[in-house]
């Protein structure tokens, strides 16, 4: 066989790997189109030649090959067949060209890792790699001839570490290759929205096995993804000639490029005059939504979004993600705030991901962050797939450890019973999350404002604003259109929202003034859920369990259900109560249980500062005086309750003292009588009454003009200097009609609200009616 040659006609193609290698190239097989053996001049030729082919020839000294490459598919595909990955090692160049005349090809564990490499020496590796390197010395050297040639010029055939069986070989790294028929259906696959788990599921039942597949999930992640990088530049340019034209078409539009914008390779952001309106009314609270970066979608899409007054979805801007580190979130972060008026939120909603908490904690720093609980419960069922199958009850107990326990020594006690029943106190995520805790269950969190209905209610915001319109199968040339449309629809829905709240009127289920005024002051929406914490007190009883002479607190429980109760610590000089349970805290409406003590003290009305304007009808009015007037409007409504509360405080202590003794007693009855003569004159004259020397004094009115006068000589004693009694009496004229002209301003306050408001409410009308014949106008059209 001395006139042997081997000659390869070899199309290399890009291997799928990209594990952290050693260093040196790795082999490729390439798609080996034709196999010629030419042996004493007789030619036969193997078609479709493949790595499963029935080849079984070895290397050795003196084989030829017709160049380098094909030398090189040879020995890697000898090493298949054996059980072994192969690398190029060294070369040797002509010193007249500079031209490679000698290779070395080497199996991959040979030689060993140096660990005094300057790129290591001088810093903390944080994951070292495993060592795969042994010193093995099974190696192939080819030379060129003059005839042009490459000839075996040497052959170690023996290894020093066990080689890999056939059904494994697929997972060596110089054997990993994604063939063009496979490309082309992972490309079908992913179009449609699947993932690679799923992917690689449907090419391991095509190919009949993962070993005939010939690469691993991990290779066919990264194909996905440089993929995605590669249609991703034609879509950037697509996306910023969009932003442009809106730019120039709509005052107030907002955009920003990182980096360069000519070769963008950085995030993107936009938002419209709209958007950045309703973050002055409702920015509050944010939610950051990644959802559609993952491999579910083909857009590296992520909104800011919020909610309204009428608890639905509000746009804030978007962003389009492009690059995903650390510094690109910063970036991304600063930029939405300065396009937001410099105000940060007071809590922030975003998945589960560490480079966005730390982007958080560097933009927002007082910003309360949480994860988005229902994600997690999501990944939840993917983590933990065989404890939901083998254990029905798991999903309820997981989900009454999360939602239902009431205090942080609860859910801490319920969760290591929940991880010892089920076997899980090992379970690497559920330890990941279990140290998050403070970030996504609900007992950490319901003292920071999220605007949720409810304390165990999915929050509307997350994932829904675009819900509908954005879908798997969309790509970049069909969002514009539906990001507009949506947009469109969401208008829409908060302009039929207001007109609903307007028009229509809500069934009062209680004849309880405090209804009243939550109806007339909420949105329709937001005023059923009050309606419902107000008639659900009717069920509850509050009973007083501790009285320190300011703040009275209330054990208030079901009827016959003293075990979950809730304590109402309510100072009534000041008008407000807090709850164990923190509803007001975390949804600004007041729970049911503060409004069960307000029941039981005589608190007939809302105090103002717990109505927010954020969630009553006039949220976005730009009336300047509303809620100075609002205040005045609601100190006559309150009045009455605090001056109730006020006497009643009072007097108690006043029969706690004078009970003490029969002295103190007869002392308290004589005062109580003198006291009630002086009520029964203060009610007979609608309250015109002076105290002068702390004798009571009728007051008068005659011809509009008020007097404190008894009879004529005390009118004439104006001629003659004032005695201390009338001067008494004077300073307390002046003083009532300062107060008659103080209140005169407020009804004429009160009155301007009233006229302000009325053309508030006009303007809102003509705008949903504009808005009505637009939409009428689009369809006729």
């Amino acid at each position: 066989m001395d006139n042997e040659v081997i000659e390869f006609d070899i199309g290399l193609g890009g291997g799928g790997g990209s594990e952290d290698g050693d260093g040196d190239d790795v082999l490729d097989e390439g798609n080996v189109a034709n196999c010629s053996l030419v042996i004493d001049g007789n030619v036969a030729t193997v078609r479709s030649y493949s790595p499963q082919g029935d080849l079984d020839l070895e290397p050795y000294e003196g084989m030829e090959f017709e160049s380098e490459e094909a030398a090189k598919a040879f020995y890697n595909s000898y090493a298949r067949r054996v059980g072994f990955s192969t690398r190029v090692s060294s070369s040797r160049r002509s010193r007249k060209d500079g031209a490679i005349i000698q290779r070395s090809f080497v199996c991959a564990k040979e030689g060993f890792r140096n660990l005094n490499e300057k790129r290591t020496k001088d810093r903390e590796i944080k994951r070292p790699r495993t060592v795969t390197r042994v010193g093995c010395k099974a190696a192939l050297s080819v030379k060129i001839q003059d005839s042009g040639m490459w000839v075996v010029s040497n052959f170690v055939k023996e290894h020093n570490h066990e080689l890999v069986p056939p059904d494994q070989v697929h997972c060596l790294r110089s054997h990993r290759q994604i063939s063009g028929p496979a490309k082309t259906l992972i490309d079908t696959l992913q179009a449609a929205g699947m993932g690679p788990r799923r992917i690689m599921s449907a090419l391991i039942k095509e190919y009949g096995g993962i070993s005939k597949v010939g690469f691993t999930e991990v290779d066919c992640r990264n194909y996905m993804r440089n993929n995605r990088q590669r249609s991703m530049e034609g879509d950037i340019q697509l996306l910023l000639d969009y932003l442009k034209q809106m730019n120039i078409q709509n005052a107030g539009f907002f955009y920003a490029v990182q980096g360069d914008e000519d070769q963008c390779t950085g995030n993107v952001f936009w938002a419209d005059s709209k958007a950045r309106a309703n973050y002055n009314y409702f920015g509050d609270t944010v939610t950051f939504d990644t959802t559609y970066r993952s491999n579910r979608y083909r857009l590296p899409f992520a909104p800011f979004t919020g909610v309204n007054h009428h608890g639905q979805p509000v746009l804030f801007g978007c962003a389009f993600l492009i690059n995903e580190s650390e510094a690109s979130f910063i970036w991304l972060f600063k930029t939405w705030l300065a396009a937001m008026s410099g105000q940060p939120p007071l809590s922030m909603t975003t998945d589960h991901d560490a480079v966005i908490r730390s982007a958080i904690m560097q933009v927002f720093p007082e910003t309360r962050h949480r994860f988005c609980k229902w994600h997690i419960f999501k990944k939840c069922q993917e983590k933990l797939s065989h404890v939901f199958l083998e254990h029905p009850n798991f999903e309820a107990d997981f989900h009454k450890c999360v939602n239902l326990t009431e205090t942080t020594e609860e859910f801490e006690s319920c969760w290591l019973s929940l991880v010892d029943k089920y076997e899980l106190r090992d379970h690497d995520w559920l330890q990941v999350i279990y140290l998050d805790r403070t970030q996504w269950v609900q007992v950490y969190l319901r003292d920071a404002f999220f605007a949720e209905m409810s304390i165990t209610q999915r929050s509307d915001s997350m994932n829904s604003y675009f819900d509908g319109y954005v879908n798997a199968s969309t790509n970049l040339n069909q969002f514009f259109k539906l990001y507009e449309k949506a947009v469109e629809s969401r208008t829409e829905k908060e302009v039929k929202a207001d007109y609903d709240t307007m028009s229509t009127f809500p069934v009062l289920k209680t004849p309880s003034p405090m209804e009243k005024q939550a109806s007339e002051v909420y949105t329709k929406k937001l005023f059923m859920r009050f309606q419902e914490e107000l008639v659900a007190t009717l069920t509850f009883m509050a009973n007083k369990v501790e009285d320190d002479g300011l703040v009275t607190t209330y054990q208030v429980a079901k009827f016959g259900d003293d075990h979950s109760a809730y304590y109402v610590r309510f100072n009534v000089l000041e008008m407000k109560a807090t709850c164990s349970c923190q509803m007001f805290e975390f949804s600004g409406l007041l729970c049911r249980h503060v409004l069960a003590v307000f029941r039981v003290t005589n608190v007939l009305t809302l105090p103002s500062h717990y109505i927010l304007k954020r969630w009553s009808r006039s949220a976005k009015s730009s009336v300047a005086l509303e809620d100075r007037v609002a205040d005045v409007i609601n100190y006559y409504l309150e009045s009455h309750t605090v001056r109730y509360n006020m006497l009643r405080h009072e007097a108690f202590k006043f029969v706690e003292e004078g009970a003490e003794t029969v002295d103190s007693y007869t002392v308290a009855m004589a005062a109580l009588e003198e006291a009630s003569k002086k009520i029964f004159l203060a009610v007979k004259h609608d309250g015109r009454i002076s105290i002068v020397n702390g004798h009571c004094r009728e007051n008068l009115t005659r011809n509009g003009v008020h007097a404190n006068y008894n009879s004529e000589d005390e009118q004439r004693s104006l001629a003659c200097p004032l005695s201390e009694d009338d001067m008494d009496t004077k300073i307390q004229e002046l003083s009532y009609q300062l107060d008659c002209a103080t209140q005169k301003c407020e009804v004429y306050r009160a009155n301007l609200y009233s006229v302000l408001k009325d053309i508030d409410d006009h303007k809102q009308q003509l705008s949903i009616n504009v808005q009505r014949i637009k939409h009428s106008l689009k369809d006729d059209l």
